[in-house]
């Protein structure tokens, strides 16, 4: 089973409690689907063996949700990837103690050698200190030898970049084929990407999915011209009102919001700064009949350091300083998250305690147990799921987890709120055991708002990706689904 880690997490984040919780009302429609029986269980697992990256070729989980499937096969294939998945996961731990282990040997070796002559021990740290702590600081750095993912984590914060796998470079190569052809086959891209995009062609990749660049390639050029120089004639039209008294308490929620950015090193870039919010109060003002929310701010994040990755290589965004960039790089950088992120706004409906209503109905068909243990202690799901809806599980997860959960979410078809209430369902009853541990209201809400996620990655995305694309499988199409 996945080794639970726990450790610090991301700053406290007090949900919007406001208003009352929405009764349940009227189902969404629901088409019926007449399911197709499959010959085999061998022929779906064929099907689908990649569809969480474990196989050898790239036949992608969208085109399994195209078809109608036996529901008991579906079920029972998603449990065998998540299951695969754990096995991987315990291979990279016992790598991770065996190289731990040679590296002991290695060293206990070295001081042994070292040792048999005092004189030149003593001659080593005396004369050369500097350099054994040049030596000590240089060793502390992720080295290139290091395999991208014997830690289980393909993690951004890596200032070298590793060589790519076989199969990366595959993956990498359709992704460039796919893309460079005169008209893209967007439906194609969805497929391709609901398992993780490579992270050097997610930029262009992000901007055809959110629909801000189309499909054919002759005219992307003249679409970025047209966009960029819109926003900015937006930003010169609006943004010195936003002293005006009227915009006052706009402009100072947003002031608010900001240093409450994850990661810190970007929220202390005083160009970063500058740029979110620049971005938030026009879509404000240009959205009144909605305004500013509380949360916006973190959905700018995801697309602002993917699109930085653009135009600096190799380098981590973490320790870079964005304004050492061309001036012309960063107001494309912002023209381009300003716009996807108002594509995404636009494709999230509205009423955040009415999904928090539907996960908790979700979760009690799900894990009764788990919803009960819940009410029996009087914790609410809007004092920790708000925030979940709100902020698309932002501040639950590090940002690269983010940044991959956002690859199959532009990928499902209404993936940042339907598919995204799976998720949240899938990630509630993952940390079942800890729930039912906890006899304490106080303890239960510190832990749902805290959860030890810090060290998470791909895996533990890919598992928890499977487990949302089982529920929405099994429940979507129920005629109960929102009935308890």
């Amino acid at each position: 089973s996945i080794q639970h880690v726990y450790g610090a997490q991301h700053p406290p984040f007090d949900p919007l409690l406001h208003g009352t919780l929405i009764k349940p009302g009227s189902k969404p429609p629901t088409t019926p689907v007449k399911l197709k029986k499959v010959s085999t269980f061998q022929e779906f697992e064929n099907n689908t063996s990649d569809a969480w990256d474990l196989g050898d070729d790239d036949d992608e989980l969208l085109a399994i949700a195209a078809e109608n499937l036996n529901t008991e096969v579906v079920m029972e294939t998603a449990h065998k990837v998540i299951q695969n998945h754990s096995k991987l996961q315990e291979q990279h731990k016992f790598q991770e103690e065996y190289l731990q282990e040679e590296k002991q040997v290695e060293s206990a070796e070295l001081t042994s050698i070292a040792c048999g002559d005092n004189r030149l021990v003593k001659s080593v740290s005396e004369d050369n200190a500097s350099e054994n702590s040049s030596m000590q600081r240089s060793q502390s750095l992720p080295q290139t030898s290091t395999p991208p993912l014997v830690s289980g984590m393909a993690d951004y914060n890596t200032s070298v970049t590793p060589a790519l796998t076989e199969r990366e470079a595959s993956r990498l190569d359709k992704f460039k084929q796919l893309l460079a052809g005169p008209n893209t086959d967007l439906e194609e891209l969805r497929k391709l990407s609901w398992s993780g995009i490579p992270k050097w062609v997610r930029p262009i990749a992000w901007k055809l999915l959110s629909g801000y660049l189309p499909a054919n390639v002759d005219r992307r050029e003249s679409t970025l011209k047209r966009k960029r120089k819109e926003y900015f004639a937006f930003v010169e039209q609006y943004y010195d009102s936003r002293n005006d008294e009227n915009h006052q308490d706009t402009y100072r929620q947003i002031h608010i919001d900001i240093p409450r950015m994850s990661p810190e090193v970007l929220r202390l870039q005083p160009k970063v700064t500058e740029i979110f919010e620049r971005i938030l109060f026009i879509w404000a003002i240009r959205h009144p009949a909605s305004g500013y929310v509380q949360g916006i701010n973190d959905l700018v994040t995801p697309f602002f350091v993917v699109f930085v990755y653009e135009y600096i290589e190799e380098e981590v965004v973490e320790n870079f300083d964005i304004s050492n960039l061309p001036e012309e790089v960063l107001q494309n950088i912002e023209a381009d998250s300003y716009w996807c992120m108002s594509k995404l706004l636009d494709g999230i409906q509205p009423g955040i305690q009415k999904k928090v209503k539907m996960l908790e109905e979700l979760v009690s068909r799900i894990d009764e147990q788990v919803h009960r243990h819940l009410d029996q202690h009087e914790v609410k799901y809007l004092q920790f799921a708000f925030r979940w809806m709100n902020n698309l599980l932002m501040r639950e997860v590090p940002l690269r987890c983010t940044i991959r959960l956002w690859d199959t979410y532009q990928s499902e078809p209404e993936g940042f709120s339907h598919f995204h209430l799976y998720v949240c369902a899938a990630f509630l009853v993952r940390w079942r055991k800890e729930i039912l541990e906890e006899k304490d209201f106080q303890e239960l809400l510190i832990f749902l708002q805290n959860l030890p996620t810090v060290h998470w990655g791909n895996e533990e995305i890919s598992v928890l990706l499977a487990e949302a694309y089982r529920l929405k499988f099994a429940f979507a199409d129920a005629p109960n689904h929102y009935k308890k």
